[in-house]
């Protein structure tokens, strides 16, 4: 994958670096290329991944758009501070199309030149599964656009997003060299519970920095 240099930096909040740094974490952020694309979050194992992202974002003054469960959008006022922090309501229960829409309304807003950032936890979950959810590389690769990795480290209390690859197709080769980066700064809140950076179909795997080893890959969906 092609590495894509980060050329437009953005003003954050200084209040949210504040409150960040208040608690002992740091950001590590040096801007994002041009127009469009897609972050994933890894790893998600707590709710606490939402508190420090949501911080990180306003620290950083990136803007983000992000999938969440739409039930999250009917309770009161919950519903609406999710919506103005960049959530996008998702139906889980009909999600067929979604990867299409996602990929055909990030490359109109890049070609109107727009700039904003599609953020997905590829885990879909805060409980360990057996395998990433591949759909935001799909986004990514049918829209054209690169992937910013964004990861969490609570180990050292360090949040950051400073990787930008571009997909070259290859799934299976892309996500090896996304496992072999993470497997650097990547730890969780609740390291057990996180999901191994590979596909369904992937025969080789990799523990984030203090997991036990991961089982071998299966088969499973």
């Amino acid at each position: 994958m092609q590495e894509v240099r980060p050329v437009v930096r953005d003003r954050g909040a200084h209040w949210a670096m504040r409150v960040l740094r208040l608690f002992g974490w740091s950001v590590r952020y040096d801007g994002t290329p041009p127009g469009c694309g897609v972050v994933i979050a890894y790893p998600h194992t707590s709710n606490w991944d939402f508190v420090v992202g949501i911080l990180a974002k306003w620290s950083m003054g990136i803007p983000v758009i992000f999938l969440a469960k739409d039930s999250l959008f009917r309770v009161p006022l919950l519903g609406r501070f999710v919506r103005r922090v960049g959530g996008l309501p998702v139906d889980r229960s009909q999600s067929h199309g979604l990867i299409g829409s996602l990929s055909s309304r990030i490359k109109l807003a890049q070609e109107r030149g727009e700039r904003w950032w599609l953020a997905i936890t590829p885990e879909g979950t805060r409980k360990r599964q057996d395998a990433w959810r591949t759909g935001f590389y799909h986004i990514a690769v049918q829209a054209g656009l690169p992937i910013g990795l964004a990861y969490f480290n609570f180990s050292k209390r360090e949040i950051g997003l400073t990787h930008f690859l571009m997909p070259t197709g290859d799934l299976e080769a892309d996500m090896r060299e996304i496992a072999d980066w993470y497997a650097a700064c990547a730890h969780g809140c609740r390291p057990a519970l996180a999901t191994p950076v590979r596909t369904a179909a992937a025969s080789t795997t990799f523990a984030p920095a203090g997991n036990d080893p991961a089982p071998t890959a299966d088969n499973h969906a």
